[in-house]
């Protein structure tokens, strides 16, 4: 007896602050229909309240908030108002008593209320998090992963220490959702090895996924870009969940997809068709230029020419309530379409000039790029911006921002560097990667180019800097022993210095390195090899034996890019037809999945060094593949100088503009520089009247499609097609004729023409450096003996 009472007490203050039952206050919980009868429960058992009612109030708060359209202010509301203050002080001081899923959705909810990072709660719930760490299953692992995410604790230790158990469990995970979120989250941190890992990973587990998981794909190709790695088989998997999809698929969704393909330089075109068509039925809905701008940088790049209308006119009424940085991503959607609409682009220029000291060095380098490609013109605005990125340029120490002000000064009218900044750029040459040097490079050759044409000057200081940067980048690339490290740096490099200066010593060094090339790099370094013009037979050699050996593990998508550079510049491997004869074989089951304008290419790009396929003439000429070929196709043209330039010697040779024709389409297609007719005494026949304004392409003259061009010309004559061949036609490094004009070359010989190719090199030589050496050059080419002169193979 006396032991039942004195159990009693303890028995009665047990009853006291705990309910007899979980179940009657979470399912009141769960029952309410708003934020204050939550409150209300709080308030009124704050003093029994256990550590599961505590998460289910947060999770209840928080299921609420979602349903809210105003979340910014209801947010607000919410963290401020005294019991959310008071359930805090709940979770502090119950947290250890939570499990692991109560404890981490509490943190993250807390922080979606906007509870800061340094908050005491935040900081309790992260270290009992990380005391937990190696006992969390995936799900819960992926959510506390993206709680470090929000903090921006990408490169913290605990992150690393996640990206670890993830990579001992690998084998083991099978929900591939939670693994997406890791794999973005942790994709800052991991070796190229793990990153292969997660992808093998991610293809094994892909099935598993219901159909209409796009976050899980979205998280997938957002993986993939941040490892910048364009891997087809996943990309395309990830497409075919979102065209599946593309019906319940919002702006936001659509606009994160576009931006991650365009970042992958992954295209598809039915993707792109499918997208168009959503985003433009979306346009009436948006009154908000918050969603008004999401929708213009999305659609106005895909849109027609009616949606672009509607779209800038609707933009133009909203401007007025912009904030800088929508004003910025309306500016760059225009330049983005091409816009010249001058009300327009004032109009944003104001509302970015009203806040250009809030940007950061890289958006006025982005304000910068943009408005000198709109043509905008406002001293006022450009005198502002000059000193704003002066003043960020004299305290930046980092290499790359310095290079990014740098360039973004040299883009300004009357480019110039003082004394003070060369030397700022000298410093920190020895800590430069090969594209900071090029973007010194490129802005120390635009400055020098407005002294030499303006002040007639060229300073010497400007001159050594040059050097010194040339300097460093040959000593970045002999030092160089890694193709996958020198690939990163070298594959967007572009523009005159790198050309002049470092391509030769990069092709070096990817000689000397060549050996590492393997399926997974082949594609890019076959892309350098077609964008740099450098024919390396031994590089391509290499290539075509390292597809003849992994074909099985190259994608077919990547099979174009891997062939471009031998059809490019018109060169044979030794293994030939093994080598074409493997590609084509790996692509045949996959040509039906091709991009309507990327088969074209194909096909053509295979026809310079001929090689017809049958399968792939097939899949080509036929009436539904010609069909979806039409809806993609678009015309534009313009003279460049020099062809204006021959157009008017032409006429002066021949007789008249009435003897000669520019942009002239012949059969099958062909579009040749300037064509004129001989009779069989080598005097010029006239065509009919013409009218053309130079830089303006004329309207097309054409020909039949079916007759040969020689079969309407009086006996005897002649039809002459001239091309004028700028550097594009010719490898870089020799005056070795591309394929793509060889070939052509050929074809328009079929058709009866008798070519007459004009090298850059011989039409801008000292020897042509006369009006009058040019008019003979031209009187030689056309009225001299022989047929179909000149080859340059």
């Amino acid at each position: 007896m006396l032991r039942l009472r004195a159990i009693c007490p303890f028995s009665w203050r047990m009853f006291q602050f705990r309910p007899f039952s979980f179940e009657p206050l979470i399912s009141q919980m769960t029952k309410s229909t708003d934020e204050e009868q939550i409150f209300d429960l709080i308030e009124k058992n704050k003093a029994i309240l256990t550590e599961e009612q505590v998460g289910c109030a947060f999770s209840m708060l928080w299921q609420f908030q979602r349903q809210k359209i105003s979340l910014l202010k209801n947010v607000e509301y919410i963290r401020e108002h005294p019991q959310f203050l008071t359930l805090q002080d709940l979770a502090t001081t119950k947290m250890e008593f939570m499990n692991d899923t109560t404890l981490v959705n509490v943190l993250y909810i807390t922080q979606q209320f906007g509870i800061k990072a340094h908050d005491p709660l935040i900081e309790a719930l992260v270290t009992e998090a990380w005391r937990r760490l190696e006992r969390f299953d995936i799900s819960v692992l992926s959510k506390f992963s993206s709680c470090l995410v929000d903090q921006h604790l990408y490169f913290s230790p605990l992150m690393g220490e996640i990206a670890d158990i993830v990579n001992r469990n690998l084998e083991s995970i099978q929900d591939l959702r939670s693994l997406s979120v890791l794999m973005v989250n942790i994709s800052s941190l991991i070796s190229q090895r793990f990153q292969e890992q997660l992808v093998n990973k991610t293809e094994l587990l892909f099935d598993t996924i219901d159909p209409s998981q796009v976050n899980t794909a979205r998280r997938i190709v957002q993986f993939l870009r941040n490892i910048k790695y364009s891997y087809y088989p996943l990309l395309e998997r990830c497409n075919q969940v979102f065209l599946s999809n593309m019906n319940h698929l919002d702006l936001d969704f659509i606009s994160k997809i576009l931006s991650l393909y365009h970042s992958l330089q992954f295209y598809n075109f039915q993707f792109f068709l499918m997208a168009k068509k959503r985003l433009t039925e979306m346009i009436p809905l948006f009154d908000h230029p918050a969603n008004f701008v999401k929708l213009l940088v999305a659609l106005g790049p895909l849109a027609g020419p009616q949606e672009k209308d509607r779209l800038k006119s609707t933009i133009l009424l909203m401007s007025e309530e912009l904030t800088s940085q929508q004003a910025l991503a309306v500016m760059e959607a225009m330049e983005e379409m091409e816009s010249r609409n001058s009300h327009l682009i004032k109009k944003i220029a104001s509302i970015l000039c009203k806040h250009l000291d809030n940007y950061k060095p890289v958006e006025l380098l982005r304000i910068t790029q943009t408005l000198i490609f709109l043509h905008f013109q406002s001293k006022d605005f450009f005198v502002k911006l000059r000193e704003l990125l002066i003043s960020y340029l004299k305290v930046s120490v980092v290499p790359s921002e310095i290079a990014l002000l740098v360039c973004a000064l040299s883009m300004l009218p009357s480019p110039h560097l003082d004394e003070a900044r060369i030397s700022q750029i000298e410093a920190v040459l020895p800590q430069c990667d090969l594209s900071d040097l090029n973007d010194f490079a490129t802005s120390v050759l635009r400055c020098i180019q407005y002294d030499h044409t303006y002040l007639d000057s060229t300073p010497g200081k400007q001159l050594k800097l040059l050097q010194k940067l040339d300097y460093h980048g040959r000593q970045r690339l002999q030092k160089c022993n890694d193709l996958n490290l020198l690939w990163k740096e070298v594959k967007s490099l572009k523009g005159d210095w790198f050309a002049h200066s470092l391509l030769e010593e990069t092709v070096v060094t990817l000689q000397r390195l060549m050996d590492e090339i393997n399926y997974m790099n082949i594609a890019g370094i076959a892309s350098f090899i077609s964008r740099s013009n450098y024919l390396s037979t031994s590089l391509l050699d290499r290539i075509a034996s390292v597809v003849v050996q992994q074909i099985e593990k190259i994608h077919p998508f990547a099979i174009l890019g891997v062939i471009l550079p031998f059809c490019a510049l018109n060169y044979d491997p030794p293994q030939r037809d093994e080598f074409f004869g493997t590609c084509i074989q790996h692509l045949n089951s996959h040509l039906s999945k091709l991009d309507p304008i990327m088969l074209v290419f194909l096909g053509s790009s295979l026809a310079t060094i001929e090689y017809f396929p049958e399968n792939l003439l097939k899949a080509i000429f036929n009436i539904k593949f010609l069909a979806k070929l039409d809806s993609q196709l678009e015309h534009t043209g313009s003279m460049n100088g020099a062809q204006q330039q021959i157009y008017k010697m032409l006429a002066e040779v021949l007789g008249g503009i009435n003897f000669v024709k520019a942009s002239v389409l012949t059969p099958y297609y062909y579009t040749i520089g300037f064509e004129c007719i001989l009779d069989k005494r080598k005097n010029p026949l006239p065509y009919g009247s013409h009218n053309l304004t130079l830089g303006k392409l004329p309207k097309i003259h054409s020909e039949s499609n079916t007759q040969i061009a020689g079969s309407r010309l009086p006996p005897g004559a002649e039809k002459i097609a001239l091309e004028f061949l700028d550097s594009r036609a010719f490898c870089r490094n020799t005056p070795h004729l591309k394929g793509k004009s060889a070939m052509k070359k050929r074809h328009l010989e079929i058709l009866g023409y008798h070519v007459i190719q004009i090298p850059h090199f011989e039409w801008n030589s000292m020897a042509l450096s006369t009006k009058g050496a040019r008019m003979d050059y031209l009187r030689e080419r056309i009225f001299g003996a022989g047929k179909s002169d000149r080859c340059f193979y």
